[in-house]
């Protein structure tokens, strides 16, 4: 009975510092970029055949929470669009969506917003089938740079919205 009572007692007592550790690495305040080469480091660096979700999630959050508290570091914008970048990669296009838009919105000449408008539309089309709100963005996309490198993808992405790829394949054999 005794040696049942000090096992529990341990078992409570490891259970009890793996709770304290996970709630001061899910502490936001005050992210460090140490902090955040850190997570970059465990997540990247791993093995790589199986992604680790938790991990992404983390690293996104991460990133998002030192652009909050850092909103006129040069770095916000590009870690803002790195957790846009994990977001989507993650299947969750709203808050894909959420991101593109404040960093368009607190960063208009970020040097990414051709590609982040892009994607917009792309998120619309693929993830989210909206394909109204997609051909919204794929044209603001091309009258605002129509000789950018994603032109000729944006143009495709009109032409074929909607389309099942049956229907693609279809087309491509006519």
């Amino acid at each position: 009975m005794r040696k049942l009572l000090v096992v529990l007692i341990i078992a409570v007592a490891a259970y009890s510092c793996n709770n304290d550790s996970k709630k001061a690495v899910k502490n936001y305040d005050n992210i460090t970029m140490e902090q955040i080469n850190a997570a970059e480091d465990e997540l990247f660096n791993g093995d790589m055949t199986v992604p680790n979700v938790e991990l992404a999630n983390e690293l996104a959050r991460l990133y998002v929470n030192y652009a909050n508290q850092n909103p006129k570091d040069s770095l916000a914008p590009d870690l803002l669009f790195k957790a846009a970048d994990i977001s989507m990669n993650m299947n969750n296009p709203r808050n894909t969506i959420n991101l593109f838009n404040h960093i368009r919105r607190n960063y208009p000449d970020y040097k990414n917003n051709a590609t982040i408008l892009f994607l917009t539309g792309f998120v619309y089309d693929d993830q989210l089938k909206d394909y109204e709100s997609a051909k919204k963005y794929y044209t603001e996309f091309l009258e605002k740079y129509p000789d950018n490198d994603f032109a000729d993808d944006a143009r495709i992405s009109l032409d074929n919205l909607g389309k099942s790829p049956e229907e693609l394949i279809k087309e491509f054999e006519k």
